[in-house]
């Protein structure tokens, strides 16, 4: 009796995770159609939805009128995530800025705020209790919706640990080392998530384009570092950092030019915003690495470049190789069949396609399959929010939600 009701629960868990996974993929879908994506049963899906509506998970959403003028009949009720049955608060920690921001059930903005970071801050005021703090003024201007929080999830820059709690390396000063996340579960008795940036830039390039959904992808970020991440086809929601690399810090060049990490030769060291700098004004490669780079400043290089200074386009020739040849490398053993640039890196990607694209036709896989599509994606900052919101919300529905026990029939059986 107790393997069969451990099995029972273990089934329904699955089979209600099934279908807050294909809303959460889909959008709001009738009953019908979600047997259909899910495999279950109409008899099954009727139980489970009656479930979800029950415990205020999901709603029913109001009937919208076919177009198709031959079509009979009711429409189909949709079914859509309840918006105020949880919500999540999302950072994004990067080497100059921070932005927190509070997202309700079915993914919808709730409130956001930017908060620019100065190299030494987190040598002023410990990481744990700069997030603790800016999560309780979030709470103050927002204290319905927070009552109901339910996640915390991070996006940060650098190398995390092995169980995922901390990091042991990052371009984010005084940040690695520091266990921010679990002081902050400890503050706000909540699950708290670190994620790497370069996988869920991936992860949310995927989510804006539903044409991406079944591709092999790499997302390379160019900007203050590089950093890659990759998905794989039927990994929409990808539950774990597989996939992410340290794609910026491979080495390009043995010896070479001094990284922000200490190391020398990195593709980092060439690529990013500081490297193409350095390399424009013929600063000693030994020089060590500006802690930020002004945006005007990197914007104003890339107008000298298309202007033909001589200088500057030389340095985004040497970007260009030393990631092209960093990619040719990866696709010895990933080959993926869409690279996406992105990042502020992605207005300079015309001076660097050349060098990029060079560098690949020498790899062996891009001479018998040809050289994967290659895309510029401008703004890094709305792949990074939707891969990070996405993340913490299929965590709510996968770990709170469709573990809650059954509603009136759980009780019939117990009863009768």
């Amino acid at each position: 009796m107790t393997r069969f009701v451990s099995d029972s629960d273990s089934v329904r868990r699955q089979n209600r995770g099934l279908v807050l996974s294909a809303l959460r993929v889909h959008g709001p879908l009738s009953r019908t159609v979600l047997a259909s994506q899910t495999g279950l049963s109409h008899a099954s899906m009727t139980a489970i939805t009656q479930d979800l509506l029950a415990q205020h998970i999901v709603t029913e959403l109001a009937e919208t009128p076919s177009s198709d003028a031959k079509a009979r009949g009711r429409p189909a009720v949709r079914i859509g995530f309840n918006r105020t049955a949880a919500y999540a608060a999302l950072f994004e920690i990067e080497v100059s800025r921070a932005r927190l921001s509070l997202v309700d059930y079915g993914g919808t903005l709730v409130d956001r705020i930017d908060l620019p970071l100065a190299p030494t801050l987190f040598a002023t005021i410990a990481p744990g209790e700069f997030l603790r703090e800016r999560i309780e003024y979030l709470g103050k201007r927002n204290p319905v919706e927070t009552k109901t929080l339910r996640r915390i999830a991070i996006s940060v820059q650098g190398i995390l640990d092995r169980d995922g709690r901390s990091l042991k390396w990052s371009p984010i000063a005084h940040l690695a080392g520091t266990p921010f996340a679990d002081s902050l579960a400890d503050a706000f008795d909540l699950p708290v998530t670190l994620y790497k940036r370069g996988r869920l830039l991936a992860e949310g390039t995927r989510w804006l384009n539903p044409e991406l959904h079944d591709a092999s992808v790499a997302t390379v970020f160019v900007g203050s570092t590089v950093a890659m991440g990759m998905t794989f086809p039927g990994e929409i929601l990808g539950r774990g950092n597989e996939g992410t690399t340290e794609f910026g810090h491979m080495n390009h060049m043995p010896n070479g030019a001094l990284c922000r990490c200490g190391m020398r030769g990195c593709i980092e060291a060439y690529a990013s915003d500081y490297g193409v700098l350095r390399t424009a004004y013929s600063v000693p490669e030994t020089t060590t690495p500006a802690p930020s780079v002004p945006p005007q400043q990197y914007d104003d290089l890339i107008q000298r470049a298309e202007t033909g200074d001589r200088s500057a386009t030389h340095a985004f020739n040497i970007a260009g190789r030393a990631i092209g040849f960093g990619l040719s490398r990866m696709m010895a053993v990933f080959d993926p069949s869409h690279i996406l640039i992105v990042g502020p890196g992605a207005r300079s990607f015309e001076l660097m396609r050349t060098e990029i694209e060079t560098a690949l036709a020498g790899a062996l896989v891009c001479r018998v399959n040809g050289l994967p599509a290659i895309i510029a994606y401008r703004d890094e900052k709305e792949p990074i929010f939707r891969g990070l919101m996405m993340k913490a919300l299929n965590e709510i529905d996968q770990a709170e939600f469709a573990a809650l026990p059954t509603l009136s029939r759980g009780v019939e059986r117990s009863t009768g």
